[in-house]
């Protein structure tokens, strides 16, 4: 069979073998329903992009649902990220390609592949560097939570012709600017990806990166173009950030403890159902307040309260799935506009998660935290 004719179907079938395999936990059958599909002609790259992929979303969406559990899903993260390096063992040398010699744009030679610091979610980064690799890049992956003065100094020890980024949380969009603009500083491009960066990249814009790709293969084919630096620089020296200067964003970031506490205190007091949970459910309720209070900022630090929304009509699903009521969080976004009354742009943020929340339906059997 021909490796780019595999039907569809048999790629079907082997997420469903996949799937399986992760569900119970079974390195070695996760492992063989990879590289039997690899043997019988499925391309290393559909196998990545097409079948490791989708079924990692699919673990994701298993935990926002509640149907498992954070323990369960990093097990079978653990066993993706071995299955894939098992493929890249086992995967024929690439045929010559951009990593050989510059195409007609001055294509990359070789590129660096790394999270952003504080980014522990590596398996999207890891996917992009093999499939860079079976297209014939050299390629350089630094793995999750590389901090920027890192990433600088190997930068500065090889001969990296270009960096992409990734990052999945927008709560790193001020750390993923400050690596934009370290990595230009030295003289290189940087490509962006991740869903921190917005489906349509908008933040990739914002921050000057030279390229944003919505996925594996859209950056693959971004790098083997050449991306190059804009070839206007800008007027304004923090770009499309001049809002900052109005220091909210830093102020909510500074006071971030205080504003936890404040609205954990007032939950006590404006929510019943608070009486009742023991030491664990409020260290949760603590850690989604800290949640809030963080995508809070990075709305503030992009201008863009739908960054916000989206958030908090996310973990207002969350909670319904867990059947926890949604009162807690929109008395949550109260408190905080109170403790808040001096920062318009921050209130803004708030109104606009809280006229989001209302249209979020109930849970139809409210209860206790798990």
């Amino acid at each position: 069979m021909n490796a780019r004719t595999t039907p569809s179907t048999d790629l079907a079938a082997t997420r469903r073998r996949l799937w399986e395999a992760l569900r119970a936990r079974d390195e070695a059958s996760a492992t063989a329903a990879v590289l039997d599909a690899h043997d019988e002609g499925a391309p290393a790259e559909d196998l990545l992009l097409d079948v490791i992929g989708p079924v990692q979303a699919r673990l994701g969406g298993e935990w926002a649902a509640g149907r498992i559990g954070v323990a369960q899903e990093h097990a079978a993260t653990a066993i993706q990220d071995r299955v894939v390096a098992a493929l890249a063992h086992r995967a024929p040398a690439p045929a010559a390609g951009p990593g050989d010699s510059p195409g007609p744009g001055g294509s990359p030679r070789r590129v660096t592949v790394a999270c952003v610091d504080g980014e522990w979610h590596a398996l999207p980064a890891r996917l992009l560097a093999e499939v860079l690799r079976g297209r014939g890049f050299h390629v350089d992956y630094l793995g999750a939570h590389v901090p920027t003065p890192h990433l600088i100094a190997h930068l500065h020890q090889t001969g990296t012709d270009v960096v992409a980024l990734s990052s999945s949380l927008p709560v790193r969009l001020p750390t993923a600017h400050a690596a934009v603009t370290a990595v230009q500083a030295v003289g290189l491009p940087v490509l962006v990806g991740g869903a921190a960066f917005g489906p349509d990249g908008r933040y990739a814009r914002l921050l000057g990166a030279d390229g944003w790709a919505p996925d594996a293969r859209a950056a693959a084919d971004l790098l083997a173009e050449g991306p190059r630096r804009a070839a206007e620089p800008r007027t304004d020296p923090v770009g499309g950030l001049s809002h900052l200067s109005d220091q909210e964003y830093t102020l909510v970031t500074r006071a971030r403890p205080q504003l936890v506490r404040h609205v954990l205190k007032g939950l006590d007091d404006t929510v019943p159902a608070m009486a009742s949970y023991d030491d664990r459910q409020r260290e949760r309720t603590a850690e989604d307040i800290a949640h809030i209070v963080d995508f809070l900022a990075a709305s503030l630090y992009a201008d863009d309260a739908e960054l916000f929304t989206g958030f908090v009509t996310w973990t207002a699903g969350i909670l319904r799935a867990r059947g926890v009521a949604g009162d807690a969080l929109v008395a949550a976004l109260d408190l905080l506009a109170d403790a808040q009354r001096d920062f318009p742009r921050t209130r803004a943020h708030l109104a606009a998660g809280r006229a989001a929340l209302v249209r979020v339906p109930r849970p139809s059997a409210p209860g206790p935290r798990s």
